[in-house]
């Protein structure tokens, strides 16, 4: 039996780490797939039940030199955003004294390269025993309060899995060892002042400081890769005002329960999920739809929680609460999202594997290359080998696809756009063709009453039409039946009960209506209908009048009343509003643009018509729109769907990308790959647009970070000294690592701030 482990993993601090935790536990028998992403610090492991156990794996991942317990829930989401700002905080604290002192050993290591006179008693040429051990002991607070670097680096190492801070132990330990043995050397009396001019302290306490400086802003940058998070999760409130027995009572939100009366005063929040029972108000919505302007609310309405009531009061009855929240549900779907691993990721985590052993072995050759074919001696080689083994960056590589995905799909959240996957974020952007389901979708996919054409002896009397109409529908399970209703019903008309009535297959309804203190026989249905009666008024001006109303997709109804047409009423689908201009962005986007529905043809063409789409596949059941999908799919495109119904699950589920209206069956939402929470259509751009961008970002990241290796290893063995160029300092190269990480994260940071072309 499969199933699926998601464990919070402590102790990784490179692309090596996640890497190596990857292949030593996806090799592991039984499990069929382990994806570590290093930005949310999580793995996810899919593993077969009966063959393997979730302590097995732990114990294999604990072996590598790390931790790993199952994922909080996410109600415990704010408590982990609370240990990290504190996490951050300890580190910040630990930079002033850190840099303090580097800055000290520094100083008073170059005080007489740059002019300045030292006092007798400290001067390397005077006294170079208290020169070595003033600087030996300010070096080493700043190695005991950056001693992770060891505690971590060096038990890697000796596993034989190394990572980044290895490459920092390795590396500072030899510059703090070799100064160390220089000063007992001084102690002891042996060359003292060449010894006293050959030491390093300043290059591992500058080195640990600028490399803490590095991790710090690194893990400032990435904290806010997860600000859509937290600020779903502070927009609900903590407590709410429950009402029993007619008396009100501040409660906590965790204590609410199905079915308990809440009142949302005007400027409030919403606590929960739950449905209007008294007040109307305006609600804010824009943090689940991404819709700026309020929606009004009334009596039977949906509201959720997290939204903003904005002048009204209101009172609701509590139907979701808890995890089973729309605002739950949200969080939980951007966590899982960000937590996955996009595909393009796979070749920096393939490299980073490599990364580090190769880079040990490079510095290695580089030094000695250095030390028996220069004529700069053993201290112009240790500092070739530390600067290689510290400007090398396997941080950057690791962090260069998550971190985009953590914000894209935060960024998606803010508008409304929810991505399930970082596979799908990466996937939507080759999207070639778009189809567009039509009722629901393209489409209100609430049928209305759109025109009411009287005939003369009705002229300029349009609500007595809908009377006589709507009467007549009163006992009709037709669904066409409801429109008319509720076209009356919002003219604020009053609809008579039939005195007869009596349904005709086929054909439509013959009622006998009590109207303004008279008597009236109606007749409403086709022109079937009519012409068997032998109602007069049916002429060749009112068919082609009708026939051109048809051909727009819409349906005519004919009325007669006293065995006179009275009207012709025609009832549509309508095309949403923003439909058009959606159709026109995804065509300038370079994309094609399909409808799919099981109407008839001449209804689909007019809708298509109007919503300026070409291609259309029309009368097709819903057991074959899946075959469909399918087989644009073998003419070689990469297809998205977008539907709402349950009929339109199989082809969300086949298709590249499935997209569903967040308005729609949950069948549908659940099958579909991206939610557009407000059910606009302007969301379909919105999502490929903001794929677009993150990949974009995302192969920005991957070249600088690429780059920068490329680049900076070869300077840091000295490749330019070789050509009469400069060296390059280790301390300039630890800034310049810690800075390549910094880039990265700052790079995807940008996405916060992706605004979609409408």
């Amino acid at each position: 039996m499969t199933e699926q482990y998601i464990a919070d993993i402590g102790g990784m601090h490179c692309a090596a780490c996640s890497s190596r935790i990857e292949r030593v536990v996806g090799n592991m028998e039984g499990v069929a797939q382990c994806a570590v992403n290093l930005s949310t610090e999580q793995a996810r492991i899919r593993f077969d039940a009966d063959r393997i156990s979730v302590q097995a794996i732990e114990e294999a991942i604990a072996g590598l030199g790390f931790t790993a317990r199952a994922a909080s829930p996410e109600s415990d989401a704010e408590d982990q955003f609370e240990q990290s700002a504190r996490q951050l905080l300890a580190m910040k604290r630990r930079l002033l004294p850190v840099f303090v002192l580097a800055i000290l050993v520094t100083s008073f290591s170059m005080a007489h390269m740059v002019g300045i006179v030292l006092p007798d008693g400290v001067r390397p040429d005077a006294s170079p025993l208290t020169y070595a051990v003033i600087q030996f002991l300010l070096t080493l607070p700043v190695l005991y309060l950056g001693r992770n670097f060891y505690l971590i680096g060096i038990p890697a190492l000796l596993r034989g899995g190394p990572n980044m801070d290895s490459l920092i132990a390795i590396g500072t330990g030899a510059a703090f060892i070799y100064s160390t043995w220089n000063m007992v050397e001084i102690g002891l009396g042996h060359n003292v002042v060449a010894h006293a001019h050959d030491l390093y302290f300043e290059s591992a306490a500058m080195l640990i400081a600028m490399i803490s400086l590095g991790k710090y802003f690194e893990a400032r940058s990435k904290a806010r890769t997860t600000d859509a998070i937290r600020h779903l999760i502070q927009l609900a409130p903590e407590t709410a005002t429950l009402i029993e027995g007619g008396a009100q009572r501040q409660v906590a939100v965790r204590d609410i329960r199905v079915g308990d009366r809440i009142l949302i005063r005007p400027g409030e929040r919403v606590a929960v999920d739950g449905t209007i029972v008294d007040g109307e108000s305006a609600v804010d919505e824009s943090m689940l739809t991404g819709e700026s302007m309020p929606v009004r609310k009334k009596v039977g309405d949906t509201i959720y929680g997290g939204t903003l009531n904005k002048n009204g009061a209101l009172v609701m009855t509590a139907a979701h609460v808890g995890r089973d929240t729309m605002l739950a549900r949200i969080i939980r779907l951007v966590r899982d999202a960000q937590g996955t691993k996009a595909p393009i990721a796979s070749l920096a985590d393939r490299i980073s594997f490599y990364f580090v052993p190769t880079v040990i072995v490079l510095a290695a050759f580089a030094g000695i290359g250095w030390y028996l074919l220069g004529d700069a001696g053993f201290s112009y080689a240790l500092r070739i080998f530390i600067a290689v083994l510290v400007i090398a960056c396997p941080c950057a590589m690791g962090l260069a696809t998550p971190t985009s995905i953590m914000v894209g799909t935060g960024r998606g959240a803010q508008l409304g756009v929810l991505v399930k996957t970082g596979e799908v974020l990466e996937l939507a952007q080759k999207v070639q063709t778009v189809v567009f389901d039509k009722t629901g979708t393209l489409t209100l996919g609430k049928p209305q009453v759109i025109d009411i054409l009287p005939e003369d002896d009705f002229a300029g009397d349009e609500n007595l039409i809908l009377t006589l109409a709507a009467g007549a529908e009163s006992r009709s399970e037709h669904p066409l039946a409801e429109a008319v209703i509720k076209a009356a019903e919002t003219r604020g008309l009053a609809v008579p009960e039939p005195q007869a009535f009596m349904a005709i297959p086929g054909r439509g309804i013959e009622a006998q209506l009590l109207v303004a203190g008279g008597t009236r026989d109606v007749l409403f249905g086709n022109r079937e209908l009519l012409q068997e009666r032998g109602v007069s008024g049916l002429t060749g001006a009112t068919d082609e009048r009708a026939a051109e109303l048809s051909d727009q997709g819409k349906t005519v109804l004919y009325l007669a009343a006293g065995g006179k047409l009275a009207a012709l009423l025609t009832i549509a689908d309508p095309l949403k509003s923003e439909a058009r201009d959606t159709v026109r962005q995804l065509q300038g986007m370079g994309l094609d643009v399909v409808m799919l529905t099981g109407d008839n043809p001449q209804t689909a063409r007019a809708i298509a018509r109007q919503a300026g789409i070409e291609r259309v596949v029309a009368g097709v059941l819903p057991d074959k729109k899946e075959e469909e999908i399918v087989r644009l799919q073998q003419e070689g495109r990469v297809v998205a769907m977008i539907g709402d119904g349950i009929n339109d699950a199989p082809a969300l589920a086949r298709a590249d990308v499935g997209i569903a209206m967040g308005t729609g069956i949950d069948v549908a939402v659940e099958s579909a790959d991206i939610v557009l929470m407000s059910g606009h259509l302007s969301g379909v751009g919105r999502a490929i647009g903001l794929s677009r961008a993150t990949l974009r970002n995302i192969k920005q990241n991957l070249f600088w970070a690429f780059a920068f290796n490329i680049i900076g290893i070869p300077v840091a063995a000295g490749v330019l000294v070789i050509f009469g160029g400069p060296t390059l300092n280790p301390m300039l190269a630890g800034a310049a690592m810690a800075l390549s990480s910094v880039t990265v994260v700052g790079n995807a940071l940008r996405l916060r701030f992706y605004r979609p072309e409408e």
